[in-house]
């Protein structure tokens, strides 16, 4: 999210944790460690795709830190949603992708692969051409991929899923919370807006059109979604 921390600090003070631990637990106390050393607390907590639900599960924990929570192309709360993840996705590929995707899973499970972070980035820039409507060509920041750790925190957090633990947390949380998310992200709008509208107190659901899982590389919803997280913010 560094092109959106970037575009924010023109207007507001931003922090941009990194998380680097291995557990949901232990992001969780990270994310913590770096607020109350760098932050004004209580302040507005931004969190996209899995940080969103990470948003979620700190701010359940830690309430009196966060004065509003905005979610960003989060992942569906329940498991009836879920399902229809992979189908959307299989779906915007070409046959030849498909199958490479196949290939790809069946390499990762392979606990003798030796060039797991090339097999991993492949997957990924498969993923974000199925998540993406039309993005700008922009440049970004190398990243630094952690296949083991997305795994090891990948499924905790879907055990948090399936479990319905995800979902009671946002039960004990009072502050404002808002849910940005694109009309074609294949992370189904449903499965964020109706559970959180039922678990929330105080919710707020913005859809934007032409838009995939990441608003602000899309060239239709770029501008609508800094003009949403901006009043939200300032």
């Amino acid at each position: 999210m560094a092109p959106v921390a970037k575009e924010l600090s023109r207007h507001v003070g931003v922090l941009e944790p990194l998380q680097t631990a291995a557990s949901v637990e232990q992001q969780v106390d990270e994310l913590k460690g770096v607020l109350l050393q760098d932050g004004e607390c209580p302040l507005n907590l931004i969190g996209h795709s899995w940080g969103a639900w990470l948003g979620l599960i700190f701010t359940a924990r830690c309430p009196d830190m966060v004065r509003k929570l905005i979610l960003v192309g989060a992942g569906p709360f329940e498991e009836e949603y879920a399902a229809q993840l992979t189908e959307i996705r299989l779906g915007r590929l070409t046959g030849q992708e498909r199958g490479e995707v196949h290939d790809l899973q069946l390499s990762l499970n392979d606990p003798n692969l030796r060039d797991k972070l090339s097999v991993f980035a492949r997957f990924g820039q498969l993923m974000s051409k199925a998540d993406s409507f039309d993005v700008l060509q922009e440049a970004g920041s190398a990243i630094e991929y952690h296949p083991d750790t997305y795994e090891r925190v990948w499924s905790e957090a879907k055990e948090l899923r399936r479990s319905g633990e995800l979902l009671r947390m946002g039960e004990r949380i009072r502050c404002p919370v808002v849910a940005i998310h694109g009309d074609y992200d294949p992370h189904p709008a449903d499965g964020v807006r109706i559970p959180l509208a039922r678990a929330l107190k105080d919710f707020r659901f913005e859809l934007l059109p032409k838009c995939g899982h990441t608003p602000w590389l899309e060239r239709h919803a770029r501008d609508r979604f800094y003009e949403t997280l901006k009043s939200e913010l300032i």
